[in-house]
This record gives structure tokens, sequence and C-alpha cells, in this order.
């Protein structure tokens, strides 16, 4: 069951939050947290019902692991090794299988049949959770839960499929909290009005976008050439859908958790806002970055042991949170380029201070300067994430600098314009204006938005939307929501042009991992 959908929308959603409502008015009761961890099975089952026993006896052997470990934390190392190595086992099994044996087969010249083997639903984000809990049971930082909090902090629905990557001790004190369990106005007021930001991000610029990118991207893997301005599209319009699609994603994650009283952990912060690679990583997946620092890069040793040892933990961290994103030799590639960004960008500091060059206050020339060239570093990267192949990677990469060829392709304008929404009423509005500059209008208001607008966290900042680790720059007063007739008029509005863009059912990109 997808987000950017009626069933969840104005069946699924409403329903649960109904029967939420009937059964208590917090702290969160026993017959609610039923509930929930109901609701949360149907959710995942209602993709494919033959995964659900493959959650349950993932969460019960973690839930078993978990209160073996508490009996003698930091006793047992080798039972909590067994710990991991079940939930790596279960998520390579699954997830590495096929691109293991497919490698394997291409070095050795081997012909080891592939099995049919389909990749359940939010097996990395489960996977991740769960580890990190044992981890820290060990350590002596998580405390005993009954089993039925466990499989809430589990398989609580907003967040189960892609995230955020919770953490027990930001979710299971809220279902105790006295203000758990309880549906009120002010909680319904901010979970619609985040709800309706993040469906009007996913399906009205993410959607659309992909409807610019996806023909250029196909057509790059076929083989065929494209031209510079073909590939500028399709690489600044991939960056547009990512950042929606995923952002999009998270809102709607956020408010649906706030309908119930219970408040997520933040995950996006205007990521492409950020000066450096650095700033980029503290804003973009914000819980998967602060997942691999805990608990792969400082497990490694972090920034001990001197510089060189910390850029290689840097770049093996990088590595392999690119591998996490998929079996595929791109999310690879996409994964190292980070990694050496982050290396540069730690030297480059690291050069700047001896030097005697580093300011605290750089001028609004080089904020600009370092801003675009983050941007363009994220962007030339997406280009692996985005690609099928390393093939079709480098045929859009090539293209980015072929000065000779200018025009776009009759054929791709004409499916463009056949297929836009969006188009149908910019027509509509500016008559007489070519498909190119919808083109072009269409990417500038996305990249404009991204780039310069407040963010949802940035809008709804007077009623806390989501946990928050980082102190970040607060939006203009202008942009600060308030319950008032305009903005109810303003979300009635995006709300009426999500609904009417919910043809396309476009899967969130994340789904994938």
């Amino acid at each position: 069951m997808l987000f950017n959908t009626l069933q969840y929308l104005l069946l699924f959603l409403p329903v649960a939050l109904l029967v939420f409502s009937f059964l208590g008015r917090g702290p969160l009761s026993g017959a609610q947290l039923v509930w929930l961890v109901l609701c949360s099975l149907f959710f995942y089952a209602s993709w494919n019902p033959s995964y659900l026993l493959l959650i349950l006896g993932s969460i019960l052997g973690n839930y078993l692991f978990g209160r073996a470990l508490g009996r003698a934390p930091g006793a047992a190392p080798g039972l909590l090794a067994t710990g991991v190595i079940f939930n790596l086992g279960l998520l390579g099994y699954f997830k590495y299988t096929g691109f293991f044996l497919d490698n394997l087969n291409r070095v050795a010249e081997w012909a080891i049949p592939m099995p049919d083997i389909t990749l359940p639903l939010a097996i990395s984000f489960f996977t991740f959770q769960q580890i990190a809990y044992l981890i820290d049971v060990h350590r002596g930082e998580a405390r005993d839960y009954s089993f039925a909090h466990y499989c809430l902090f589990v398989t609580f629905f907003p967040q189960l499929i892609a995230g955020p990557i919770v953490h027990h001790k930001e979710m299971m004190p809220q279902f105790d909290a006295p203000d758990a369990g309880t549906a009120t106005l002010r909680n319904l007021q901010v979970g619609l009005t985040i709800i309706i930001i993040g469906l009007g991000k996913k399906v009205i610029l993410a959607d659309n976008l992909a409807l610019l990118s996806d023909p250029l991207f196909q057509r790059a893997e076929s083989g065929a050439a494209l031209s510079l301005t073909e590939a500028w599209i399709a690489v600044l319009a991939f960056t547009g859908q990512i950042y929606f699609d995923f952002s999009g994603y998270t809102d709607m994650a956020i408010g649906s958790a706030r309908l119930f009283g219970i408040k997520l952990p933040e995950n996006f912060f205007s990521p492409y806002k950020s000066r450096n690679i650095i700033e980029f990583w503290r804003r973009w997946h914000i819980t998967l970055s602060r997942f691999l620092r805990d608990y792969l890069y400082i497990s490694m040793g972090g920034n001990r042991n001197g510089r060189a040892r910390r850029y290689r933990n840097l770049m093996m961290t990088m590595l392999l949170g690119g591998l996490w994103h998929g079996a595929h030799w791109n999310f690879v590639i996409w994964g190292g380029l980070h990694g050496a960004y982050l290396v540069i960008n730690h030297f480059w500091h690291y050069l700047c201070k001896r030097l005697g060059i580093y300011t605290d206050s750089p001028s609004a020339m080089a904020r600009l300067s370092s801003g675009l060239l983050t941007l363009l570093a994220v962007m030339l990267a997406w280009v692996f994430f985005r690609a099928e192949s390393t093939a079709g990677a480098l045929h859009i990469l090539a293209a980015l600098t072929n000065v000779g060829q200018l025009e776009v392709n009759q054929g791709y304008l004409s499916g463009i314009a056949g297929s836009q929404p969006l188009f149908d009423l910019f027509s509509a509005l500016l008559p007489g204006v070519g498909t190119i500059e919808l083109v072009a209008g269409l990417l500038a208001l996305a990249l404009g938005i991204a780039l310069f607008a407040p963010n949802t966290q940035q809008i709804m900042r007077n009623y806390e939307p989501a946990l928050s680790a980082t102190e970040w720059p607060a939006s203009r007063p202008l942009g600060v929501w308030r319950p008032s007739l305009g903005y109810g008029l303003a979300l009635g509005i995006l709300a009426y042009m999500g609904l009417l863009n919910l043809g396309n059912q476009a899967e969130f990109i994340y789904f994938q991992f």
C-alpha cells in the first residue's frame, strides 16, 4: 500500500485513526498498542502477504536476542555477533544472493543458476533498526521492553517501509508518554498539513519530473546518443525528482505518525542548500547518516588513529552505505564517489586550517561557489544512482559536455507533451508557449523550491513536527504555518491538486531498498 493512493489516504489511515481514538485517550493503552501493531502488519502484508512471516520471524528472533543480551550487558559479545549475523544473513540472502552469484559467474566463468528471490519490502530498514537495538542492549543503553512495545517499534507503519530509521531511545519513551494515544485537534491539524505538503511534493513535482527524466535515461541505456540539452534535462529532472520524492515520503511518514500523537525523527532538511558534502550528509537521509556514523564508522575507528585511517574509514563507510541502497555496482560507485567527496572535503578543511585561510564567516561569493560546487558533485553522483547500468551512466555523463549537440529530439518532446498533467495547466495559462519552455519552467520551479523555499520543518517549526537533534536555521516569519483561513485555503488547493494527480500512483524511489 502506497502513501500516494486513495486506499491509504481515504480508507486505511482514517479507519486506523478512528478505531485508535475510540480505544482510548492517552497514555497509549494496551488495546491501542495492539491495534497499531495489527494495522502495521496489515499495511505490510498488503504488498505481499507471504513475507509477513519473514518480518514476524525477524522481530521475534531479535526480541529474544535482545532479552538474552539484556540479562548481562557487555558480557556476551558472541551472542551479539550471532544476533548481528542473523540479521545480516537474512538481508544478505534476500538482497545480495543474486548480485554475488552473478559476479561469481562472471569472474569464474561458471554457470550457477540464479535463484528467483523477490526482495522483501523494507528489509534494509528494519534490519538496520534492529541491529542498532541489539548493539545498544549489549552496551547497556536499552532496557527491557514488552514484546508488544518492541513490535510497534519495528513495524509502526508510517516509518516501516522507507524510514526514517528510528532509534529505540526516540520511540519507546513516546509509547508511555501521557499524550501518546491521544488524537488531539492540534495533532490532526499538524499531521494533515504535513501529509498534504508531502503528497504535493510527490505527485505534483516528483512524479512529473520523472516523466522528464525516465525517457532520457532509458535512451541512454539503449546506447542512443543524447544531446547536451537532453543530458542536462535528464540530470536536473532526476535531481529534483529524488529530492521531492524522498522529501515527500518523509513528510507523509512524519505527518501520519503525528496523527497518533507520535513524533518521528527528522530525516531531511533542505540538503541542496548545503555548502559542502559534509553538510549535505547532515541534511540528507539524516537517520541513515546517523546509523552509518554511530554503528559503522565509529566501530571501525572513526577519526581516531590519524587522518589516513579516518579517510579509509570514511571511504569504507560510504562504499557499504552505497551497497546498502542496492545490490548493483552503480550504487557502490555512487557510495564511492561520496566517500571520495567526503575525504576531499575533510582534507580541504584540514589544509585551510593549516594554511590559516579557514574562516567561519565566508564571503557571499565563497558561499555561492561552494554551494554550486556541492550541488554539481551531488548531481553527477545521482547519474550512477539512477542509471540501470554503468554504461548508461557513462553515456549520460559523456553527453553533459557534448557542446556541439544542443537540439532536443522531437519525439521526446511530443511524448512529454502528451503525458505531463502539469503541462495541460501550464499550456492553458500560457498559450503559445512551447514544450521545451515548459520543461525549462518545471525544472526551474522544482529547483527554485529546493534551493530557496523554506522546508516543511521550518514551515511547521512552532509545532515541533519531528524529533530533531540539530539546531537548523529558522525560516522567516512569513513562511511559518499557523491555523488560519489563508493557510487552510492554500492547503485545500494543494490537496485538490494532489488528489487529481493520484492516477499515476508511482512508487517512492526508496521503496526498492
